[in-house]
């Protein structure tokens, strides 16, 4: 294999890690963007959505598309559920009390999965969408999931696009993300905006946890490095910025499988918080950063 050949399995390889980061890291700006709460429990929402994918996978007779919906809606309910019972109850709510209830919740729910009957501490395999047998691109092989993670995360992203540009609803939470106070007295109910916006993030990583688990392995822990991999996304894109979100996705994942693959894949992980730290002296509001005013 020529050293092309090398950097174009690399390139894949990150492409298809970086949908994933992307997603994760799209529940985070989401958030952000409209309550400013940055919510550490993004990547528990990933372990549910792997976990109960593989759950109902293993009911007979069920369809891989009725698994994937219920997983996704069951994490997005979960979502809702930590706006209502966990972040909108608290009274005179700063930045810092909000994410350290972020990370109560993160460690809540990763401890009743650990506990629960149904996952305890193992970890299970899904089955892929649509066989194992590797594509070629010239010498290069790519897994036909590898393909569904690119695909899904690409559709996912043009639906957000039409979402936040053509519907109420959307142009009703790029006002509260712009100012909560004046889309309030526009007659936008704000607390309903925050709810969909925690449903959203809780689809978002479900989908990220159902796609990659073929992939790799579920597992109660899961949650955590992804977590904290789809927020230096966040951060390396610019926090609070949609399209930020999604470029740091890809470039994170690139720069780890590239740094994994001609250093070594023991600085794997490393490579992507050395990343968060260069792009923190150099450019602290990331690769887009945020705008200032925004008229929607």
């Amino acid at each position: 294999m020529t050293i092309f050949d090398k950097l174009l399995q690399f390139f894949i390889g990150g492409i298809t890690n970086g949908s994933i980061y992307a997603m994760v890291a799209l529940g985070f700006t989401i958030v952000y963007h409209t309550t400013e709460i940055i919510n550490f429990a993004q990547g528990e929402f990933v372990m549910l959505g792997a976990l109960l994918m593989v759950s109902f996978s293993l009911i007979p007779g069920m369809p891989l598309a009725c698994a994937f919906v219920l997983a996704v809606l069951g994490v997005t309910v979960v979502g809702i559920l930590v706006n209502l019972l966990v972040i909108r109850p608290v009274r005179n709510p700063n930045h810092i009390s909000l994410i350290i209830i972020t990370i109560g919740a993160s460690i809540f729910i990763r401890g009743i999965a650990m506990q629960s009957w149904a996952w305890g501490k193992g970890e299970y395999a899904s089955t892929p969408f649509s066989g194992e047998t590797p594509i070629l691109i010239g010498n290069a092989a790519m897994t036909p999931q590898a393909i569904w993670i690119i695909g899904i995360t690409l559709t996912i992203l043009m639906l957000l696009h039409f979402f936040f540009e053509n519907t109420i609803t959307g142009k009703g939470m790029r006002a509260c993300a712009v100012n909560p106070r004046a889309a309030s007295l526009m007659g936008i109910k704000v607390s309903r905006m925050v709810v969909i916006t925690f449903a959203l993030s809780g689809m978002l990583g479900a989908v990220a946890g159902i796609i990659i688990t073929p992939t790799t392995t579920a597992s109660y822990k899961m949650g955590v490095m992804l977590g904290l991999k789809g927020f230096c996304a966040a951060i390396i894109g610019g926090l609070g910025s949609i399209p930020g979100a999604i470029i740091g996705g890809f470039v994170l994942g690139v720069l780890e499988s590239m740094g994994a693959g001609l250093i070594s894949s023991a600085y794997k992980d490393a490579i992507a918080f050395v990343a968060l730290l260069v792009v923190l002296f150099v450019r602290p509001s990331g690769i887009l950063g945020i705008g200032d005013i925004k008229r929607v």
